[in-house]
């Protein structure tokens, strides 16, 4: 009897001592948050890492990893880090710009964290579903300080002027997505945090950032949500053009470059994408169709009549190409494209009367061959000599003009002309 009660009693102690070293580590562990804490808000002597130490043993705890507070401190550490350091440069002092934004990036992400147990619903004393809404709101004002101070796209720059593009990408993503944030959806942070130009410029380089390190997915996820904006559209419908093609993504492509010759009739950059899409796939005749549609629509765009005039060059119908360069140069007579299209035509038709004369037998009809070929070579010199007179630093014009010069037996202007490029 006396052995059954002793053991009874050893068992209650035992239960007695388990409970007390429970609670005294739970204790503990809640005191390593408060130390942490306390080392990071020192604005004397603050020690950072110190504090990490610290809230890491709380981070792994049973006891308290699944705390909003915890995952709060872990990211106070980096927010007081990142104070400390405004201060020492307003005072003059070196900061290492890599560490600091280090630390804003880590603050961030421990507060997502923290934000998403905070938010997860428990019961309280009575019973009722309650969310953490003080640990909330302290993230929330934190987070929008952030985003006013720019606190991360100092760093995302920091990260493109160093070329790594991929990490520069991630951080200023994070800024953008702050608007968006669960902690955020109050009144006051939607009236606050708007975005406005400049968050659709940040958003302009985090693209940019994503092309750069070839992260094609996010690339085009964020072109397509601004191609039809009006921060930089052609630029952005030009990028993502850009992108399907590095992805072999005809479809895509060709339906970003349909959409952006409608909306920007004014840059011919896309049709002539399309156009030589069209024409390199052997699809010439829809080539020309589609270009007949635009001028229809825009007849008054020179630099559609100067691809019409490509088309009907390629096709050798060079009447046809002549009369559409005299149309771009009616709307533009300082069109130097034009121009060198008109010199390429009639030099085009010299070059096939030589290529026929190589096989003709008479010597009469040979000569007179020739005789044609320079006549096609004359004509075509004032057209080049115009184009070259409107772009000095086309050497398309140049080098056409010399090889004229030459055929034509115009050695003096062949000599002028190098000795000016040359001395260009």
């Amino acid at each position: 009897m006396v052995n059954n009660l002793n053991l009874i009693v050893m068992k209650k102690i035992s239960l007695m001592l388990a409970l007390v070293l429970i609670c005294t580590c739970g204790y503990a562990q809640k005191k390593m948050v408060s130390s942490a804490k306390n080392k990071a808000m020192n604005t004397e002597s603050p020690d950072f890492e110190g504090a990490r130490r610290d809230i890491q043993q709380a981070l792994e705890n049973e006891e308290t990893k699944n705390l909003a507070n915890t995952w709060y401190v872990a990211g106070l550490i980096g927010y007081q880090e990142n104070n400390h350091a405004i201060v020492q440069r307003s005072m003059g002092q070196q900061v290492d710009d890599e560490k600091i934004g280090k630390a804003v990036v880590e603050s961030y992400d421990y507060w997502l964290k923290a934000d998403e147990i905070a938010m997860t619903p428990t019961l309280d004393k009575k019973g009722r579903e309650v969310v953490d809404n003080k640990t909330r709101k302290q993230i929330a004002e934190k987070m929008a300080e952030y985003y006013r101070m720019q606190e991360l796209v100092k760093y995302g720059i920091y990260l493109n002027d160093k070329r790594d593009y991929s990490a520069a990408y991630d951080v200023f993503m994070r800024h953008l997505a702050i608007p968006d944030l669960p902690m955020m959806q109050t009144e006051k942070y939607k009236k606050e945090l708007v975005k406005d130009t400049i968050y659709q410029q940040y958003k302009y380089y985090a693209g940019m950032f994503a092309t750069q390190s070839e992260r094609h997915a996010e690339a085009i996820a964020i072109y397509e949500s601004m191609k039809d904006g009006d921060y930089e559209p052609i630029t952005i419908n030009q990028f993502l053009y850009q992108e399907y093609v590095s992805l072999k993504d005809t479809a895509n492509f060709v339906r970003v470059l349909t959409d952006a010759v409608q909306r920007f009739p004014q840059e011919p950059w896309f049709l002539q994408n399309l156009i030589n899409y069209y024409i390199f796939s052997g699809q010439e005749p829809l080539a020309i169709q589609y270009l007949n549609q635009a001028i229809e629509r825009e007849p008054n765009v020179a630099q559609y009549h100067f691809i019409m005039g490509n088309l009907y060059e390629r096709a050798a119908r060079y009447d046809d190409a002549l009369a559409e360069y005299d149309k771009a140069l009616a709307i533009n007579p300082d069109y130097a494209e034009a121009f060198g299209g008109k010199g390429y035509v009639y030099a085009r038709q010299g070059d096939n009367v030589g290529e026929r004369a190589a096989y003709i037998q008479d010597a009469k009809a040979y000569n007179a061959a020739l005789e044609e070929q320079k006549g096609y070579y004359r004509q075509s010199v004032p057209f080049y000599e115009k184009a070259h007179e409107l772009n000095r630093t086309n050497n398309d014009y140049v080098n056409a003009l010399k090889s004229l010069y030459y055929r034509l037996g115009m050695n003096d202007k062949r000599s002028a002309l190098i000795e000016e490029m040359n001395n260009y």
